[in-house]
């Protein structure tokens, strides 16, 4: 994939996380989900790989923070589940791994990234065990919608087309 058309589509998934958490969210225990982010991690890491969806995720984290409309846990979690999801896909060249690589990375490894940063930005103290529910219901639920729409996309033969010209 050429340059232009790499950037183009990066651009593409950012404007979709960005503006796809103001449409599709809802209450996850003390927490809100937002399943885009997710879905955006599993279908870039599949088809642009890790490097290109850790861009991605930390883009869109942070325009919905200088917007107000998300918080400082969309790094850590966006991003490690990113790069997991990527990681995972390129080594099995499965789609179940890149879902699980975005539910360990976000779900699980996100949210213990996220203790110290509620410390430092938020003033808050909570453990693991306040973060991890939503994050991994968030994530479940994202990647799952991502990997059907990567299963929508391979039966249509659209993401052949992105993936040769890769």
């Amino acid at each position: 994939m050429n340059r232009t058309r790499l950037m183009t589509t990066m651009a593409v998934f950012v404007a979709i996380g960005i503006i796809g958490s103001q449409f599709l969210w809802f209450p996850a225990g003390f927490a809100k989900a937002y399943p885009v982010q997710h879905a955006v991690n599993v279908v870039a890491g599949i088809l642009l790989g890790p490097g290109p969806a850790v861009i991605i995720a930390f883009i869109i984290g942070l325009i919905r923070n200088m917007l107000g409309l998300g918080s400082i846990l969309a790094f850590p979690g966006g991003m490690i589940g990113a790069f997991l999801a990527g990681y995972l896909y390129k080594k099995w060249n499965r789609h179940s791994a890149a879902v699980i690589g975005e539910i360990i990375g976000t779900g699980i490894l996100g949210s213990f990234a996220s203790i110290p940063l509620a410390t430092l930005f938020m003033g808050t103290s909570f453990g693991i065990f306040f973060f991890l529910p939503s994050f991994l219901v968030s994530s479940v639920s994202g990647a799952l919608i991502g990997w059907f729409i990567v299963v929508r996309l391979k039966q249509s033969g659209q993401a052949k087309a992105i993936i040769e010209n890769k």
